[in-house]
């Protein structure tokens, strides 16, 4: 059997103005030239952790599992910090430990990590401010090539993990709270999986940040979202169900309650951010 391209994805926070991710990208082709370089996102809001989290959250599913995840949102970069690459059943993550692989660790049941401390497989020369050329990219690519995780350095049994997003379920209310914010202004929140049944109007909640293993059934049109003092009634299948202008819950492409304005924006007209609370209310069924 032939040997998979080796892929390496790439998510920052520097934005394209600079030539931050050329270099990175550079330094991986040096050492294995014929990876296959995927940008997820260079927009992450500078040093927002918790988007890269989530953003990470919602992309690295759809990779192969030999791909390997290069993350550079750091503004613990030149500190104490420890430099860390992970291994699971489905990937294989790079990036610094600062919670950015929370969500990962949450969601896989096999989570091995080491820390970067073998000089071998770092450039030469390390700066203080830019280990996303000098540590990172290096690792990541030697990972892609098919160095073995345990030969970067050491095993950490105590990553850095922020607590999981709040989802509290107490029938016949559910709260979480915002997630993310896309660029669209669609407001995603914690409060998933949601998986529509048939063509009906019946949904059920399997808790993704929650320690009930529960399944929670609702009415969707019977369903009361409250966000930012705002009451929603019923959650959508689609934006165009209801007028162009209006204020709507759905159900997202990630299986996540969303508060979205069709065709606007839902996080500027309801001044919503990430971490607000958010409330479901609905009938329970017998």
């Amino acid at each position: 059997m032939n040997k998979p391209i080796p892929i390496v994805t790439l998510m920052t926070d520097f934005g394209t103005a600079d030539g931050y991710v050329g270099t990175m990208k550079g330094v991986i082709l040096g050492i294995v030239p014929q990876a296959q370089l995927v940008d997820i996102s260079h927009l992450i809001e500078p040093q927002n952790v918790r988007q890269a989290a989530y953003v990470l959250f919602t992309a690295y599913p759809f990779f192969p599992p030999h791909t390997v995840h290069l993350v550079v949102v750091d503004p613990g970069v030149g500190s104490a910090r420890r430099p860390i690459a992970l291994r699971t059943p489905a990937g294989l993550f790079v990036g610094p430990d600062n919670g950015v692989f929370s969500y990962i660790v949450a969601r896989e049941k096999e989570v091995e990590v080491v820390e970067l401390a073998n000089p071998r497989y770092r450039l030469p020369s390390i700066s203080h401010t830019f280990h996303g050329r000098d540590i990172f990219s290096p690792a990541a690519a030697h990972l892609a090539a098919g160095v073995p995780l345990s030969d970067l350095g050491p095993r950490v049994d105590d990553p850095v993990l922020f607590p999981p997003p709040r989802l509290e379920i107490a029938p016949p209310v559910i709260t979480g709270e915002v997630l993310h914010t896309d660029r669209f202004g669609n407001v995603i929140t914690s409060i998933g999986l949601l998986l529509w049944q048939g063509q009906g109007d019946d949904l059920v909640l399997e808790p993704a940040f929650s320690p009930s293993d529960t399944s929670v059934h609702l009415t969707a049109s019977q369903v009361t979202v409250e966000a930012a003092g705002r009451e929603i009634v019923g959650v959508h299948r689609t934006y165009s169900a209801v007028e162009r202008g209006a204020v709507l819950a759905l159900v997202g492409s990630e299986g996540y309650l969303e508060i979205a304005v069709r065709e606007g924006d839902g996080a500027a007209r309801l001044g919503l951010r990430p971490g607000d609370p958010v409330v479901v209310r609905y009938r329970p069924t017998d």
